[in-house]
């Protein structure tokens, strides 16, 4: 069935294509025009009715039908799959009529726009995870609503904007848990935990904040902070006794510990083993050594001296080939 809904799609988007060029007659009156338009959105023939409106539009600017003609076009687009245009003529038309009594259908149009940006044809009909994707138009189509809700509490709109900022909600905070987990895969602990306390500190009554809470205790555990790992497993186990990553009360991990041996290590099963420090041990034994030698490079002259006096003794400390080839090849 989703290759006939592809197939379906691919012949009303060639259809719309070849139908686009319609010419309209310029001996059409303003009421005329309008009524044609009215009728290409009652048949849902959109791409015909953006022409129409954009006529109307541009034919009589400060007719009796040009507002209405402006807020419904941007319904055309919206209904003919065309957010960005959708949310272009929105913009306008609260920007050119900010006290226009139907204004908040403007914001209610712009906010549904960008809700149905992130879907897409595609996923319309194929299972997609949307909290794996892209979270720009979800945050887009979120602060939208947020608009409408705000400036319009009383609107007509503002249910139904308030139970899809619910949803949205949802999803970006799922999103961050995602991302969360890829950071946990790639070792990236310190960015893991950031993305599970972010998740808790602002998206408080989302099902995601004991999937942040997971995440922070995994984090932690993983940098060795025993104080932080101990404060979210406890707040975890207190709030969300039934979380997939407690088993009897105990902490189980997500992802796996990665294995930081060596090729040759893995490849003879630990019978040969390789000198490799881990990534984190390696890294903070250069910002170690760093910070010595830039702070050893600023210290001032009278307390040079007392280095210098080290490293003479050091200097002294000669090895036997010193002395046997009587420091030929020091």
């Amino acid at each position: 069935m989703q290759v006939k809904h592809l197939l379906l799609i691919a012949i009303f988007a060639l259809t719309a294509a070849c139908s686009s060029n319609e010419t309209i007659s310029e001996n059409l009156g303003e009421t005329e025009l309008y009524q044609q338009a009215q009728a290409d959105l009652d048949n849902k023939s959109y791409t015909s009715a953006i022409t129409k409106l954009k006529t109307l539009e541009s034919r009589y600017p400060f007719g009796r039908f040009a507002e209405q003609a402006q807020l419904e076009l941007i319904y055309a687009y919206y209904r003919n799959m065309e957010p960005e245009a959708a949310r272009s003529s929105a913009e306008r038309f609260i920007r050119l009529h900010p006290q226009h009594p139907n204004v908040d259908y403007a914001y209610y149009l712009k906010g549904l726009a960008s809700f149905d940006q992130d879907r897409g044809l595609l996923a319309r009909f194929l299972p997609l995870d949307m909290t794996k994707r892209d979270p720009g138009a979800a945050r887009d189509s979120f602060n939208e609503f947020a608009q409408l809700t705000t400036r319009y509490p009383n609107s007509r709109y503002a249910p139904d904007a308030k139970a899809r900022m619910v949803y949205l909600r949802n999803l970006l905070a799922a999103n961050e848990i995602h991302v969360a987990h890829y950071y946990l895969k790639r070792q990236a602990y310190v960015a893991a935990a950031n993305r599970g306390r972010y998740v808790v500190e602002n998206f408080q009554g989302t099902p995601s904040v004991g999937d942040g809470l997971a995440v922070m205790t995994e984090a932690y555990q993983r940098l060795k902070l025993n104080d932080l790992a101990a404060s979210s497993l406890e707040t975890l186990t207190l709030n969300y006794p039934e979380h997939a990553s407690l088993e009897d009360g105990k902490f189980v991990p997500l992802e796996q510990e990665a294995d930081n041996r060596g090729w040759l290590s893995r490849a003879t099963l630990g019978l040969i083993e390789s000198d490799v420090e881990t990534p984190d041990s390696s890294r903070a034994n250069r910002d170690v050594l760093r910070q010595y030698e830039n702070a050893a490079q600023d210290l001032p002259d009278e307390l040079r001296p007392v280095l210098k006096e080290a490293e003479q003794e050091e200097s002294n400390e000669r090895s036997w080939w010193s002395y046997l080839t009587f420091g030929l090849f020091d």
